[in-house]
């Protein structure tokens, strides 16, 4: 293949290519950094090695011969060519790729919003997010960081504390009405309740355990509305369709936004939290900790705008 390349050296055909561009030897060793008499030496071996004459030496200057010019245009396209394949190695090696794991409600209601912030300080960075309905039991092995809820012991690596969780009742402001806030705890009977299936066999709170938090000695009614998705659960509450268990930092941006509103002034403190959690195998490369870093500003950005997050007025 290529057997009329032979040796060609790639430097002789890159001066053959800069002279006849500019028609002009000088001009071209001005281009590639080097000599006048280097390139007219470089051009004569080529024609050499052709047996062909490339350029006529004219007055003060030089012209493209017949043959030179059907060189010159297949190998200004061939080393196009070469030279975008150069840049497109070299754009691949420094864009990089950072698989992040986390459950599909921290990913969509506290890590998605916030995203931004890290692209626009990292243009190069690219983030993958792999989400599960639960915390992920077994990592997969390119995943470099993941946001696990738990009580911070994880077989999966190394953990670091991001927050703790509150939990408190939310729903849409038209669920309310014009009843003021906020509500005694006993309310929440007069209200349909959203269920998140499977609650009780994990970490979250159900309706029962936030029941006795609060003080409410009646059991929670079945709900004729069960979810095995917390995105699902949520986007149901925004839509009037009942009261919902509210993790703080899952739904601080939608309380903000008024899509949903805490009816009650109680709050509970669940023992358990959102870890950062960073795989044994991986190395701690410098990206790895740029984003352990960028997720741990934002989670102190998140607390101070939190301290101020008062009951809002309802307003339909």
């Amino acid at each position: 293949m290529y057997e009329a390349l032979g040796s060609l050296s790639l430097d002789l055909l890159r001066a053959f290519e800069a002279a006849a561009r500019h028609r002009s030897f000088t001009a071209a060793a001005v281009e590639l950094g080097t000599t006048q008499p280097a390139i007219s030496q470089q051009i004569k071996r080529l024609e050499e090695q052709l047996g062909a004459r490339l350029f006529d030496r004219i007055y003060r200057g030089i012209e493209v011969t017949e043959v030179g010019a059907l060189l010159f245009e297949q190998v200004a396209l061939g080393l196009h060519h070469i030279d975008a394949g150069l840049s497109a190695i070299s754009a691949q090696q420094q864009h990089e790729v950072l698989q992040v794991a986390t459950d599909f409600a921290f990913a969509a209601y506290w890590l998605m919003p916030r995203l931004h912030r890290f692209h626009a300080a990292n243009p190069q960075v690219d983030v993958s997010l792999v989400t599960s309905e639960r915390n992920h039991n077994m990592l997969r092995t390119d995943i470099d960081v993941a946001i696990l809820f738990g009580d911070g012991r994880f077989k999966q690596g190394e953990s670091h504390w991001l927050f703790s969780e509150e939990v408190f009742p939310v729903c849409s402001p038209q669920l309310l009405k014009d009843r003021p806030l906020p509500l005694p705890a006993q309310a929440l009977l007069e209200f349909p309740l959203l269920h998140l299936r499977g609650e009780n066999s994990s970490n979250w709170f159900d309706w029962s355990g936030l029941f006795r938090e609060l003080g409410i000695t009646t059991p929670p009614a079945p709900g004729q509305l069960r979810f095995d998705n917390y995105t699902l659960l949520i986007q149901a509450a925004i839509g009037g369709q009942g009261v919902a268990i509210g993790w703080r930092h899952l739904v601080d941006n939608l309380l903000v936004q008024g899509l949903l509103c805490r009816p009650l002034a109680q709050t509970t403190l669940s023992r358990l939290g959102y870890y950062v959690v960073l795989p044994q195998r991986k190395r701690r490369g410098a990206l790895i900790q740029q984003f352990v870093d960028w997720l741990m500003s934002e989670q102190a950005s998140s607390a101070e705008s939190l301290n101020g997050l008062a009951l809002p007025s309802i307003a339909v």
